[in-house]
């Protein structure tokens, strides 16, 4: 049972071991996404061989107010989340959500992502918002069980850059009191 703790913004050692974290993956499908004048498409597409999907390490930048919490199992680091409450459209924005590779399956991304949208009513957010790169088709799923759906994309957000090709899915959900 993994023991969740929020970790302060001054705590910089617990910080760097929570960029450190391992969230790379590896999918048997992404989504082909087609976009049309009038909205888009997805589907989700086996590849053969599977997709190893690695991120570079160019360090977290997190938005001003964000707010991380980690879960461990003893003193092992298995997961951790990062949201930031925008105040000018009560959104929750859910920037970051790790789970070691050897932890993942268990149920530690739920929780965390519980936690985060726990704070985000207590932050008085109306909606949790996120963006997933269409090749993550895992992230996705587990996105849908946990209420998300899909809200736009953009084909350009990650021109330029080691993504460059994917599209960026964004997904909402509401978060009416509980």
């Amino acid at each position: 049972m993994p023991i969740y703790r929020a970790i302060s913004a001054d705590d910089t050692e617990a910080l760097a071991a929570v960029d450190a974290l391992d969230n790379s993956f590896v999918t048997g499908a992404v989504l082909e996404v087609t976009a049309h004048a009038d909205g888009f498409a997805l589907r989700e597409t086996p590849v053969d061989p599977p997709l190893l999907k690695e991120y570079p390490d160019e360090g977290e930048e997190r938005e001003d107010g964000a707010e991380v919490v980690a879960a461990y199992d003893g003193a092992e680091l298995c997961g951790a989340i990062t949201v930031a409450y925008q105040d000018w459209n009560r959104r929750l924005h859910i920037a970051d959500l790790r789970v070691s590779p050897a932890h993942r399956g268990r149920g530690i991304g739920r929780g965390l992502m519980d936690r985060a949208l726990a704070r985000g009513r207590e932050l008085g957010a109306r909606t949790a918002w996120l963006e997933v790169t269409s090749v993550n088709a895992p992230a996705v799923r587990a996105y849908r069980k946990m209420g998300f759906t899909f809200a736009g994309l953009d084909t350009t957000l990650y021109t330029g850059t080691v993504s460059e090709g994917e599209t960026a899915l964004f997904m909402s959900r509401p978060l009416a009191s509980a």
